[in-house]
Protein backbone atom coordinates (compact mmCIF):
# COMPACT_ATOMS: atom_id res chain seq x y z
CA UNK A 1 0.00 0.00 0.00
CA UNK A 2 1.94 3.22 -1.39
CA UNK A 3 0.70 6.83 -0.27
CA UNK A 4 -0.06 8.60 -4.01
CA UNK A 5 1.65 11.53 -3.99
CA UNK A 6 -0.17 14.92 -5.23
CA UNK A 7 1.56 18.95 -5.83
CA UNK A 8 -1.53 20.67 -4.30
CA UNK A 9 0.33 23.87 -4.36
CA UNK A 10 3.96 25.41 -5.10
CA UNK A 11 6.05 23.10 -2.67
CA UNK A 12 2.95 21.95 -1.03
CA UNK A 13 2.21 18.06 -1.32
CA UNK A 14 -0.44 15.39 0.15
CA UNK A 15 0.59 11.72 0.40
CA UNK A 16 -2.79 10.27 0.22
CA UNK A 17 -3.97 6.85 1.40
CA UNK A 18 -7.17 5.73 0.53
CA UNK A 19 -7.38 2.60 3.42
CA UNK A 20 -10.98 0.73 4.77
CA UNK A 21 -8.57 -1.26 7.20
CA UNK A 22 -8.21 1.45 9.99
CA UNK A 23 -10.85 1.90 12.48
CA UNK A 24 -8.93 5.28 12.62
CA UNK A 25 -8.30 8.18 10.54
CA UNK A 26 -4.72 9.77 10.10
CA UNK A 27 -4.24 13.55 8.95
CA UNK A 28 -0.82 15.34 9.17
CA UNK A 29 0.70 18.34 8.75
CA UNK A 30 4.19 18.81 8.37
CA UNK A 31 6.70 21.75 7.96
CA UNK A 32 10.39 21.12 6.58
CA UNK A 33 12.99 23.40 6.72
CA UNK A 34 17.22 22.88 6.58
CA UNK A 35 18.53 22.33 9.83
CA UNK A 36 20.56 25.20 11.12
CA UNK A 37 22.31 25.54 14.82
CA UNK A 38 20.90 28.87 15.03
CA UNK A 39 17.32 27.92 13.89
CA UNK A 40 16.44 24.69 15.28
CA UNK A 41 15.57 25.55 18.80
CA UNK A 42 13.21 27.53 17.32
CA UNK A 43 11.67 24.58 15.40
CA UNK A 44 11.17 22.21 18.05
CA UNK A 45 9.62 24.87 20.45
CA UNK A 46 6.86 26.26 17.88
CA UNK A 47 5.23 22.71 17.51
CA UNK A 48 4.00 23.32 21.19
CA UNK A 49 3.60 26.50 21.23
CA UNK A 50 0.85 26.69 18.71
CA UNK A 51 -0.56 23.37 20.19
CA UNK A 52 -1.54 25.80 23.82
CA UNK A 53 -4.50 27.67 21.35
CA UNK A 54 -5.84 29.09 18.95
CA UNK A 55 -7.94 31.90 18.70
CA UNK A 56 -10.77 30.61 18.10
CA UNK A 57 -9.80 28.01 20.54
CA UNK A 58 -7.63 30.35 22.66
CA UNK A 59 -5.81 27.89 25.81
CA UNK A 60 -5.68 23.57 26.01
CA UNK A 61 -9.27 23.45 27.87
CA UNK A 62 -11.35 25.09 24.85
CA UNK A 63 -9.31 22.74 22.22
CA UNK A 64 -9.67 19.58 24.30
CA UNK A 65 -13.43 20.67 24.25
CA UNK A 66 -13.42 20.69 20.45
CA UNK A 67 -11.68 17.43 20.14
CA UNK A 68 -14.04 15.78 22.59
CA UNK A 69 -16.99 16.91 20.17
CA UNK A 70 -14.92 15.36 17.38
CA UNK A 71 -15.29 11.70 19.06
CA UNK A 72 -12.34 11.88 21.51
CA UNK A 73 -10.18 12.73 18.60
CA UNK A 74 -6.54 13.97 19.18
CA UNK A 75 -3.86 16.03 17.73
CA UNK A 76 -0.36 15.61 18.54
CA UNK A 77 2.82 17.63 18.11
CA UNK A 78 5.85 16.33 16.47
CA UNK A 79 9.68 17.08 15.90
CA UNK A 80 11.72 15.13 13.69
CA UNK A 81 15.01 15.21 11.90
CA UNK A 82 14.97 13.54 8.22
CA UNK A 83 18.05 13.52 6.95
CA UNK A 84 19.28 16.80 6.87
CA UNK A 85 15.77 18.89 7.76
CA UNK A 86 14.02 19.55 10.94
CA UNK A 87 10.17 18.69 10.27
CA UNK A 88 7.77 20.33 12.93
CA UNK A 89 3.97 20.12 12.95
CA UNK A 90 1.01 18.18 13.68
CA UNK A 91 -0.22 14.32 13.59
CA UNK A 92 -4.02 14.07 13.80
CA UNK A 93 -5.47 10.60 14.85
CA UNK A 94 -9.54 10.25 14.80
CA UNK A 95 -11.74 7.77 14.44
CA UNK A 96 -12.46 6.67 10.52
CA UNK A 97 -16.27 7.95 9.39
CA UNK A 98 -17.39 4.18 8.62
CA UNK A 99 -17.62 3.51 12.23
CA UNK A 100 -19.08 7.04 13.25
CA UNK A 101 -22.69 7.47 14.28
CA UNK A 102 -25.09 8.50 11.56
CA UNK A 103 -22.53 9.16 8.77
CA UNK A 104 -21.45 12.55 10.64
CA UNK A 105 -18.51 13.85 9.02
CA UNK A 106 -14.75 14.23 11.10
CA UNK A 107 -12.55 14.99 8.07
CA UNK A 108 -13.57 18.68 7.35
CA UNK A 109 -13.46 19.97 11.31
CA UNK A 110 -10.11 18.18 11.67
CA UNK A 111 -8.71 19.72 8.50
CA UNK A 112 -10.00 22.85 9.66
CA UNK A 113 -8.51 22.59 13.43
CA UNK A 114 -5.55 21.95 12.25
CA UNK A 115 -5.11 24.80 9.98
CA UNK A 116 -6.80 26.87 12.43
CA UNK A 117 -3.51 25.61 15.13
CA UNK A 118 -0.95 26.28 12.41
CA UNK A 119 -2.07 30.10 10.91
CA UNK A 120 -4.68 31.05 13.60
CA UNK A 121 -2.77 30.77 17.24
CA UNK A 122 -3.40 32.65 19.91
CA UNK A 123 -1.84 36.25 20.41
CA UNK A 124 -1.55 39.28 21.83
CA UNK A 125 0.15 42.60 20.48
CA UNK A 126 1.72 40.75 17.19
CA UNK A 127 3.49 38.28 19.47
CA UNK A 128 2.66 34.78 21.12
CA UNK A 129 1.42 35.10 24.99
CA UNK A 130 4.72 35.07 26.91
CA UNK A 131 2.74 32.44 29.67
CA UNK A 132 2.62 29.77 26.90
CA UNK A 133 5.99 30.31 25.50
CA UNK A 134 7.95 30.19 28.53
CA UNK A 135 6.01 27.09 30.00
CA UNK A 136 6.99 25.54 26.96
CA UNK A 137 10.31 26.59 26.93
CA UNK A 138 10.92 25.29 30.17
CA UNK A 139 9.40 21.47 28.73
CA UNK A 140 12.14 21.49 25.89
CA UNK A 141 14.92 21.94 28.47
CA UNK A 142 13.81 19.42 30.61
CA UNK A 143 13.49 16.87 27.15
CA UNK A 144 16.88 17.96 26.09
CA UNK A 145 17.85 17.66 29.79
CA UNK A 146 16.48 14.33 29.42
CA UNK A 147 18.78 13.17 26.34
CA UNK A 148 21.75 14.15 28.67
CA UNK A 149 21.17 12.23 31.24
CA UNK A 150 19.93 8.96 29.76
CA UNK A 151 23.99 8.38 28.60
CA UNK A 152 23.48 5.74 25.71
CA UNK A 153 21.25 8.59 23.55
CA UNK A 154 23.41 11.48 24.69
CA UNK A 155 26.77 9.39 23.75
CA UNK A 156 25.24 8.37 19.96
CA UNK A 157 24.59 12.75 19.87
CA UNK A 158 27.50 13.54 20.58
CA UNK A 159 29.31 11.60 18.35
CA UNK A 160 27.49 12.79 15.73
CA UNK A 161 27.81 16.28 16.57
CA UNK A 162 31.88 15.90 17.02
CA UNK A 163 31.72 13.63 13.65
CA UNK A 164 29.54 16.03 11.35
CA UNK A 165 30.44 19.23 13.13
CA UNK A 166 29.95 22.05 10.35
CA UNK A 167 27.27 20.19 8.84
CA UNK A 168 23.73 20.29 9.40
CA UNK A 169 24.02 16.40 10.19
CA UNK A 170 25.51 17.26 13.66
CA UNK A 171 22.45 19.75 14.48
CA UNK A 172 20.40 18.08 17.12
CA UNK A 173 16.57 18.09 16.27
CA UNK A 174 16.01 19.86 19.86
CA UNK A 175 18.72 22.18 19.51
CA UNK A 176 20.11 23.16 22.94
CA UNK A 177 19.75 24.43 26.13
CA UNK A 178 21.59 28.09 26.20
CA UNK A 179 19.17 29.01 22.42
CA UNK A 180 16.34 27.90 24.00
CA UNK A 181 16.86 29.87 27.15
CA UNK A 182 17.37 32.88 24.90
CA UNK A 183 14.17 33.08 22.84
CA UNK A 184 11.31 35.18 23.71
CA UNK A 185 7.80 35.46 22.82
CA UNK A 186 8.68 37.89 20.08
CA UNK A 187 11.20 36.47 18.62
CA UNK A 188 9.53 32.72 18.05
CA UNK A 189 6.74 34.96 16.60
CA UNK A 190 9.17 36.12 13.84
CA UNK A 191 10.76 33.04 13.62
CA UNK A 192 7.16 31.49 13.18
CA UNK A 193 6.23 33.88 10.53
CA UNK A 194 8.96 33.46 8.53
CA UNK A 195 8.74 29.52 8.56
CA UNK A 196 5.28 29.57 7.31
CA UNK A 197 6.11 32.13 4.29
CA UNK A 198 9.15 29.67 3.32
CA UNK A 199 9.07 26.19 4.95
CA UNK A 200 8.26 23.33 2.57
CA UNK A 201 4.57 22.10 3.62
CA UNK A 202 3.80 18.48 3.58
CA UNK A 203 0.70 16.89 4.24
CA UNK A 204 -0.76 12.77 4.60
CA UNK A 205 -4.20 11.55 4.79
CA UNK A 206 -4.56 7.59 5.44
CA UNK A 207 -8.70 6.67 5.57
CA UNK A 208 -11.48 5.66 3.81
CA UNK A 209 -12.16 9.57 2.27
CA UNK A 210 -12.35 10.00 -1.36
CA UNK A 211 -9.39 11.89 -2.62
CA UNK A 212 -11.19 14.75 -3.99
CA UNK A 213 -12.98 15.25 -0.82
CA UNK A 214 -8.99 15.05 0.99
CA UNK A 215 -7.88 18.13 -1.41
CA UNK A 216 -10.83 20.23 -0.73
CA UNK A 217 -11.16 19.78 2.90
CA UNK A 218 -7.28 20.52 2.95
CA UNK A 219 -7.06 23.75 0.91
CA UNK A 220 -10.23 25.62 2.01
CA UNK A 221 -8.33 24.54 5.75
CA UNK A 222 -4.98 25.87 4.42
CA UNK A 223 -6.48 28.65 2.34
CA UNK A 224 -5.10 31.67 4.36
CA UNK A 225 -1.38 30.45 4.30
CA UNK A 226 1.21 32.94 2.69
CA UNK A 227 3.79 31.74 0.56
CA UNK A 228 7.21 33.60 -0.32
CA UNK A 229 10.31 32.58 -1.51
CA UNK A 230 9.71 28.78 -0.34
CA UNK A 231 13.11 27.01 0.51
CA UNK A 232 13.05 23.47 -0.32
CA UNK A 233 14.04 20.31 1.58
CA UNK A 234 17.78 19.99 1.60
CA UNK A 235 19.56 16.69 0.37
CA UNK A 236 21.94 15.97 2.76
CA UNK A 237 25.50 16.18 1.80
CA UNK A 238 27.85 13.40 1.71
CA UNK A 239 31.15 14.11 3.12
CA UNK A 240 34.69 11.81 3.38
CA UNK A 241 35.85 10.83 6.36
CA UNK A 242 39.38 12.91 7.61
CA UNK A 243 42.97 11.20 7.33
CA UNK A 244 43.48 10.59 11.03
CA UNK A 245 40.08 9.93 12.71
CA UNK A 246 38.76 12.14 15.51
CA UNK A 247 38.92 10.84 19.19
CA UNK A 248 37.17 12.24 21.57
CA UNK A 249 37.25 11.23 25.32
CA UNK A 250 34.26 13.15 27.53
CA UNK A 251 34.58 12.32 31.91
CA UNK A 252 31.48 12.60 33.30
CA UNK A 253 29.91 11.07 36.61
CA UNK A 254 28.77 7.58 34.99
CA UNK A 255 29.84 4.23 36.08
CA UNK A 256 29.33 2.17 32.48
CA UNK A 257 31.29 3.53 29.69
CA UNK A 258 29.51 4.44 26.41
CA UNK A 259 31.77 3.40 23.23
CA UNK A 260 29.99 5.50 19.67
CA UNK A 261 32.12 5.45 16.55
CA UNK A 262 30.87 6.55 13.35
CA UNK A 263 32.44 5.16 9.80
CA UNK A 264 31.59 7.40 6.32
CA UNK A 265 30.61 5.03 3.47
CA UNK A 266 31.83 5.95 0.20
CA UNK A 267 29.37 3.47 -1.48
CA UNK A 268 26.05 4.23 -3.48
CA UNK A 269 25.29 0.23 -3.01
CA UNK A 270 22.57 1.43 -0.21
CA UNK A 271 20.45 -1.87 -0.50
CA UNK A 272 24.20 -3.80 -0.08
CA UNK A 273 24.75 -0.98 2.60
CA UNK A 274 21.96 -1.85 4.20
CA UNK A 275 22.37 -5.90 4.78
CA UNK A 276 25.62 -5.40 5.60
CA UNK A 277 24.82 -2.78 8.46
CA UNK A 278 22.17 -5.86 9.85
CA UNK A 279 24.94 -8.35 9.39
CA UNK A 280 27.61 -5.96 11.36
CA UNK A 281 25.63 -5.08 13.86
CA UNK A 282 22.00 -4.27 12.39
CA UNK A 283 19.73 -6.93 14.70
CA UNK A 284 20.23 -9.57 17.14
CA UNK A 285 21.92 -12.26 14.85
CA UNK A 286 24.03 -9.96 13.92
CA UNK A 287 28.04 -9.84 14.60
CA UNK A 288 28.46 -7.39 17.68
CA UNK A 289 25.55 -9.19 19.16
CA UNK A 290 26.18 -12.73 18.95
CA UNK A 291 29.81 -12.33 19.25
CA UNK A 292 31.45 -8.94 21.29
CA UNK A 293 28.13 -8.50 23.38
CA UNK A 294 27.06 -12.55 23.65
CA UNK A 295 29.85 -14.63 23.48
CA UNK A 296 32.60 -12.20 24.73
CA UNK A 297 30.43 -10.51 27.26
CA UNK A 298 32.42 -6.97 26.25
CA UNK A 299 29.30 -5.00 26.18
CA UNK A 300 26.19 -4.50 28.09
CA UNK A 301 24.96 -3.61 24.09
CA UNK A 302 26.45 -3.17 20.90
CA UNK A 303 24.68 -1.88 18.04
CA UNK A 304 24.84 -0.62 14.30
CA UNK A 305 22.85 1.98 12.52
CA UNK A 306 22.77 2.75 8.97
CA UNK A 307 21.83 6.45 8.15
CA UNK A 308 21.29 6.35 4.43
CA UNK A 309 20.39 9.54 3.52
CA UNK A 310 23.79 10.66 4.92
CA UNK A 311 25.99 7.84 4.08
CA UNK A 312 27.53 6.85 7.21
CA UNK A 313 27.65 3.99 9.88
CA UNK A 314 27.42 4.03 13.80
CA UNK A 315 27.84 1.73 16.44
CA UNK A 316 26.75 2.39 19.81
CA UNK A 317 28.32 0.16 22.98
CA UNK A 318 27.77 0.01 26.35
CA UNK A 319 31.30 -1.12 28.53
CA UNK A 320 33.30 -1.21 31.13
CA UNK A 321 35.53 1.94 31.41
CA UNK A 322 38.18 -0.72 31.44
CA UNK A 323 37.53 -2.81 28.89
CA UNK A 324 37.40 0.10 26.11
CA UNK A 325 40.44 -0.74 24.26
CA UNK A 326 39.59 -4.45 23.95
CA UNK A 327 36.17 -3.94 23.04
CA UNK A 328 37.04 -1.45 20.67
CA UNK A 329 39.32 -3.97 18.81
CA UNK A 330 36.53 -6.51 18.50
CA UNK A 331 34.03 -4.25 17.06
CA UNK A 332 36.65 -3.20 14.31
CA UNK A 333 37.14 -7.51 14.18
CA UNK A 334 33.83 -8.01 13.29
CA UNK A 335 33.92 -5.38 10.79
CA UNK A 336 36.54 -6.66 9.24
CA UNK A 337 35.21 -9.95 8.92
CA UNK A 338 32.16 -8.53 7.02
CA UNK A 339 34.23 -6.40 4.79
CA UNK A 340 36.37 -9.83 4.06
CA UNK A 341 33.43 -11.22 3.56
CA UNK A 342 33.06 -13.77 6.24
CA UNK A 343 29.97 -14.72 7.12
CA UNK A 344 27.65 -17.79 5.68
CA UNK A 345 24.51 -18.05 4.32
CA UNK A 346 22.26 -17.90 7.31
CA UNK A 347 23.40 -14.62 8.36
CA UNK A 348 22.63 -12.80 4.82
CA UNK A 349 19.38 -14.60 4.22
CA UNK A 350 18.58 -13.70 8.33
CA UNK A 351 19.30 -10.18 7.99
CA UNK A 352 17.74 -9.94 4.29
CA UNK A 353 14.60 -11.51 5.92
CA UNK A 354 14.47 -9.24 8.40
CA UNK A 355 14.76 -5.80 6.23
CA UNK A 356 11.72 -7.50 4.28
CA UNK A 357 9.27 -8.48 6.22
CA UNK A 358 9.85 -4.96 8.11
CA UNK A 359 9.07 -3.34 4.74
CA UNK A 360 5.91 -6.11 3.83
CA UNK A 361 4.46 -4.48 7.14
CA UNK A 362 4.71 -0.95 6.77
CA UNK A 363 1.30 -1.22 5.39
CA UNK A 364 0.59 -2.61 8.34
CA UNK A 365 0.50 0.57 10.25
CA UNK A 366 -0.83 4.33 9.03
CA UNK A 367 2.04 5.77 11.76
CA UNK A 368 4.78 3.60 9.57
CA UNK A 369 3.38 4.74 6.20
CA UNK A 370 3.53 8.66 7.66
CA UNK A 371 6.78 9.06 9.02
CA UNK A 372 8.01 6.62 5.61
CA UNK A 373 6.27 9.42 3.28
CA UNK A 374 7.55 11.98 5.82
CA UNK A 375 11.64 10.76 5.07
CA UNK A 376 11.23 10.15 1.12
CA UNK A 377 9.76 13.74 0.95
CA UNK A 378 12.67 15.42 3.27
CA UNK A 379 15.33 13.36 2.19
CA UNK A 380 14.55 12.94 -1.95
CA UNK A 381 15.14 9.11 -1.59
CA UNK A 382 12.21 7.79 -3.45
CA UNK A 383 11.15 3.99 -3.96
CA UNK A 384 8.16 1.97 -3.12
CA UNK A 385 8.31 -0.74 -0.83
CA UNK A 386 8.19 -3.69 -3.14
CA UNK A 387 11.34 -1.23 -5.32
CA UNK A 388 13.56 -1.76 -2.25
CA UNK A 389 12.41 -5.80 -1.65
CA UNK A 390 12.82 -6.39 -5.75
CA UNK A 391 16.92 -4.39 -4.43
CA UNK A 392 17.48 -6.43 -1.67
CA UNK A 393 16.81 -10.10 -2.88
CA UNK A 394 18.96 -9.44 -5.78
CA UNK A 395 21.86 -8.27 -3.13
CA UNK A 396 25.08 -10.65 -3.82
CA UNK A 397 27.70 -11.97 -1.00
CA UNK A 398 29.91 -9.87 -3.12
CA UNK A 399 28.62 -6.48 -2.52
CA UNK A 400 27.74 -6.73 0.68
CA UNK A 401 31.37 -7.13 1.37
CA UNK A 402 32.08 -4.46 -1.09
CA UNK A 403 29.79 -1.87 0.29
CA UNK A 404 31.52 -3.12 3.93
CA UNK A 405 35.22 -1.89 2.31
CA UNK A 406 33.89 1.80 1.70
CA UNK A 407 33.50 2.34 5.15
CA UNK A 408 36.59 4.19 6.43
CA UNK A 409 36.61 5.42 10.44
CA UNK A 410 35.77 8.57 10.81
CA UNK A 411 34.92 9.63 14.35
CA UNK A 412 35.22 7.72 18.19
CA UNK A 413 33.87 9.46 20.93
CA UNK A 414 34.32 7.87 24.42
CA UNK A 415 32.32 8.43 27.74
CA UNK A 416 34.03 7.39 30.77
CA UNK A 417 33.99 7.98 34.34
CA UNK A 418 35.51 10.73 36.01
CA UNK A 419 37.57 8.83 38.08
CA UNK A 420 38.66 6.12 35.48
CA UNK A 421 42.27 7.82 34.53
CA UNK A 422 43.52 5.97 37.55
CA UNK A 423 42.42 2.71 36.51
Amino acid sequence: MEPVRLEIAPEVNLDYVRSDKFKTGTLSVQLITPLDEKTASFGALLPSVLRRGTMPHPDMRSLSTALDLLYGSSIGCTVRKKGENQCIGFAASFIDEAFVPGGEKLLEPMCDLLGELLLDPVTRNGRFLNDYVESEKQNLIDAIRGIINDKRDYADLRLLQEMCRGERYGVDKFGSIARVEKITNQSLFRYYQELLSTAHLELFYCGSAERERVEEAISRAFAPLQRGRVVPPVVAEKKSAPETPREITERMDVTQGKLSMGWRASTNDAPAMMLANLIFGGYSNSKLFLNVREKLSLCYYASSSYHRSKGIVTVSSGIECRDVETARREIFAQLASVQRGEFEDWEVEGARACLIASLESRGDSAGRMEENALGQAATGIRETADELIAALRAVTHERIAEAAQSLTLDTVYFLTGEDSRDE
